[in-house]
């Protein structure tokens, strides 16, 4: 009888597996449970971070939740930053002249005309000196008064026309302040272009008038006026003529702008509750069970936030304004109400999102306590899941070593088995 290794590979094969079959199935059924909450857990992590990012985007440095917004009587005058501060009201403004840079040209002159001598160039109280023996081109000239240490702002470029060479001064920001003034000394060449400079543009402060042509005279340096009003910039771009009728700016409460940012917030908020009811779900017969049903710390964290969002800061909540949750933990917002109280109570909406230690500062600090990578809660389960996850695939390690061992002593029992039969048969055939 010939020994049948395939019969003995065979039976090797099934007993080994049942020996380690109770081990695999716990640990298949580990490593899925593992897994599953490891990936549910990373899905609610996300979840938290999207919200309070977007959370925090309604305190960014400079933002607030109220919006308030500036409509003009004429196009192409002026634009306006509006804080939320700003009162609202109407102004007129009559823009007697724009600010503007000084420009000087310095014509005719050539490389041969460098060589000796000095140019100053002042800005007021400021003035600097290149040296012209320095230099051998023009171009060389226009790069050292752009390099110079102490070049108050002046920049120097070459304008060239008809074979002719024109060294152009210009001030880099505008106000009667930034004149640019010149001396040449040493080289009666600069000195000449210097007498007979041309003047190609006059540094000049803007002058704005509060209340039309004859009202109160602003100036500033820039066509941009900082808090003309009381949360409100101006930057003008346009000059009234003479007799022109006033640019009037209406200041005023931006309803719809300010209903976008509370409804970001409100949308914000919903998602993370529909990620909730996603990974908490009971299951049964509308639906399958969420990964983390049950699981307490995450109730804990979906009731922490339908608490804040029902809770009073600074004397007022998100109810008065309109933002309600319904039963489900879900926000929405009466539009009607929403309005007439923000109307009524602008400062305490504002307050109520953005003061310090009020709704945005307190959801942001209760949820690092989950979200932060340096002992947040979600973090440190995460962890012990993986960990978790690394003792499953010791066991694996373990069970396939044990399978090994298994097949060998069984291979080798069958073996034997298999030639003891053999050798049988052969006796039985002398007979």
């Amino acid at each position: 009888m010939a020994i049948d290794s395939d019969y003995v590979q065979s039976m090797a094969t099934q007993l080994a597996q049942y020996e380690i079959q109770g081990q695999l199935a716990k640990a298949n059924r580990n490593q899925e449970a593992y897994k599953a909450q490891l990936n549910a857990l990373s899905s609610l992590d996300t979840a938290l971070k999207s919200f309070k990012s977007a959370a925090s985007g309604l305190k960014l440095a400079g933002s607030s939740m109220l919006v308030n917004s500036a409509s003009y009587s004429q196009e192409g005058y002026a634009t306006a930053t509006v804080g939320s501060k700003a009162v609202a009201g109407s102004y007129d403004f009559f823009v007697q002249q724009l600010a503007s840079k000084s420009q000087l040209a310095l014509q005719g002159l050539q490389d041969g005309d460098l060589g000796s001598g000095s140019l100053s160039i002042g800005q007021g109280s400021d003035t600097f000196s290149v040296d012209l023996g320095a230099v051998t081109t023009l171009d060389e000239l226009a790069a050292a008064i752009n390099g110079a240490a102490d070049n108050s702002g002046v920049k120097a470029t070459l304008v060239r026309s008809n074979g002719q060479v024109n060294l152009v001064l210009t001030s880099e920001t505008t106000g009667a302040d930034q004149a640019i003034s010149l001396t040449a000394s040493g080289n009666t060449a600069f000195e000449n272009a210097v007498a007979a400079r041309q003047e190609l543009s006059v540094a000049k402060d803007a002058i704005v008038r509060l209340g039309g042509e004859t009202g109160i005279e602003l100036t500033s340096s820039s066509n941009t006026f900082a808090n003309i009003i009381d949360g409100v910039s101006l930057t003008f771009s346009k000059a009234h003529q003479t007799g022109d009728t006033p640019l009037t700016i209406e200041i005023a409460q931006d309803q719809s702008a300010t209903k976008e940012k509370a409804q970001t917030f409100v949308s914000a908020f919903n998602a993370l509750m529909s990620s909730f009811d996603s990974l908490t779900a009971s299951g049964g017969e509308s639906g399958s069970r969420g990964p983390l049903a049950g699981d307490a710390s995450v109730r804990a964290i979906e009731g922490m936030l339908n608490q804040l969002v029902r809770t009073s800061f600074g004397g007022v909540s998100l109810t008065e304004f309109g933002i309600v949750a319904d039963r489900g933990g879900k926000l929405t917002i009466d539009s009607a109400r929403f309005e007439k109280a923000v109307a009524a109570n602008p400062e305490g909406f504002e307050k109520l999102f953005t003061d310090k230690g009020n709704l945005l500062d307190t959801l942001d600090k209760n949820l690092a306590v989950y979200t932060s990578s340096a002992g947040g809660l979600l973090t440190n389960r995460k962890d012990t899941l993986n960990t978790q996850l690394r003792r499953v695939d010791q066991q694996f390690d373990n069970i396939q070593k044990q399978y090994d061992s298994y097949y060998a002593r069984y291979l080798r029992q069958y073996t034997g088995l298999m030639q003891t039969m053999a050798a049988m048969e052969q006796t039985y055939g002398m007979f």
